[in-house]
């Protein structure tokens, strides 16, 4: 995602990490919220007070395409798939 550093350096993004929760705690990126995807479509209010953009990020990029999906369903419509974990790392330098 060659757009990915110009993306997270707005001001006020939001970074939502869908992974498990071992996942998350073996490592995130700095900031991020955390909703696993399975969860997502039950705790979307959660997301309702975040600035925008709003990225979205996983292990390799299919579980935040799923979650990018909920959220654009839900009404969300500044949500990007961030990819993976290190896509993200990379991005913020």
């Amino acid at each position: 995602m060659s757009d990915l550093p110009e993306l997270l350096r707005q001001p006020g993004i939001t970074l939502l990490d869908v992974r498990t929760l071992s996942e998350f705690q073996d490592g995130h990126a700095p900031g991020a919220m955390h909703i696993p995807v399975e969860e997502l479509s039950f705790r979307t209010d959660e997301l309702r007070s975040c600035t925008t953009p709003l990225v979205v990020y996983c292990k390799s990029g299919g579980r935040s395409r799923m979650a990018q999906h909920i959220l654009e369903q839900d009404g969300f419509t500044e949500v990007y798939n961030g990819g993976g974990l290190s896509d993200v790392l990379q991005a913020l330098g």
